[in-house]
Order: C-alpha cells, then sequence, then structure tokens
C-alpha cells in the first residue's frame, strides 16, 4: 500500500498511529484472549453499534450538546455500551456455548478474529468523528476505515470468517 511509503516518521501523524495501533492491537487481542473470547467480543461489538445507532433520542440529546462534543458522546456511548454487553455476555450461556471446550483456538484463527475486530472498532470509532477530524487522516486512511465499502467490509467480513472457521468437533473417545 502507498501510504505507508508517505508516512513521516520523525513527526507522527494520525495515520501512523491508526497504522501501529492496529497492527499492534490486532496481535496483542489474538495472542492474549484467543478465539473464543475475541468471537464473544465481536459480537459485543455488533449488539453496542446496533444499540447506539438505533437509541431514541440519542441523536437528539448528542445534537444538544454540540458537534464536536456530540460525536464524543456517541464514542463515548458505544465503548459504554460495549462493554457493559461484553461483561454482560461474558456471564451468559453464549460464552459457555461458545467456549464449551475451553479451548483458546489455533493461534492462526486467533489472530484472523483480532485483525477483524481491531478493523471493526478502527471503522466504527473512526466513523463517529466529526468531518474536521476526519480530514486530518489521509485518503488512504478514509479509503480503508472510513468509506462506505470500507465500512461495510468490516462490518461484513468478521461474520463471513466466523461462519467460515468452524470449531474443531471433539474426537471421538474410545
Amino acid at each position: 500500500m502507498g501510504f505507508l511509503a508517505n508516512i513521516n516518521w520523525s513527526t507522527p501523524s494520525w495515520d501512523l498511529f491508526i497504522i501501529l495501533f492496529f497492527i499492534v492491537a490486532a496481535f496483542l487481542y489474538g495472542l492474549s484472549l484467543g478465539r473464543d473470547r475475541i468471537i464473544v467480543i465481536l459480537v459485543s461489538i455488533y449488539m453496542a453499534l446496533a444499540i447506539v445507532n438505533t437509541a431514541p433520542y440519542l441523536n437528539d440529546f448528542s445534537a444538544e450538546i454540540s458537534v464536536n462534543n456530540g460525536s464524543i458522546f456517541k464514542v463515548t456511548m458505544f465503548i459504554g455500551m460495549f462493554i457493559a454487553i461484553f461483561f454482560l455476555l461474558g456471564r451468559s450461556a453464549l460464552l459457555h456455548t461458545i467456549a464449551a471446550s475451553d479451548s483458546p483456538g489455533k493461534w492462526w484463527q486467533s489472530i484472523l478474529f483480532s485483525f477483524f475486530h481491531v478493523g471493526l472498532i478502527l471503522s466504527i470509532l473512526l466513523g463517529y468523528l466529526p468531518q474536521d477530524m476526519v480530514n486530518n487522516v489521509s485518503q488512504d486512511m478514509r479509503n480503508l476505515f472510513i468509506s462506505e465499502p470500507a465500512k461495510f467490509f468490516w462490518l461484513v467480513t468478521p461474520i463471513i470468517i466466523m461462519v467460515l472457521i468452524r470449531k474443531p468437533k471433539p474426537r471421538p473417545q474410545f
């Protein structure tokens, strides 16, 4: 990708921060949490996104604050809903259904899920930022995370990956 060649490493920019966050977070999540926990996190992200984007009166309330604080309000609401749902799901039957074997999954599955998890989070959070802040990000980063095709990609691809990568079936005991 051409944006790596255009990054000025001596004066860090938002682009450099986004790329480093994306790479470091994907590997740290993948290696520390395991596949099953990341899937529960992904489900929590989807639920929080649905709630924040469809909550009645949320847009009216954030419009009363101001333009920048309204976006900060949406980011805060999303993160708060995500954390609350994650903790609720972590104690629910969903986690026990997904993580029935207590197996962390294969390392490449964990990294793959965390890659799409972090991409989805970045796409959502960058999408909530006001336009003047988004203009500080390069066009390549906007195309990668904020454009409509990118948002669709980051929303749909984790679901496809969850469907395609199934949990290994337990071996029969003789």
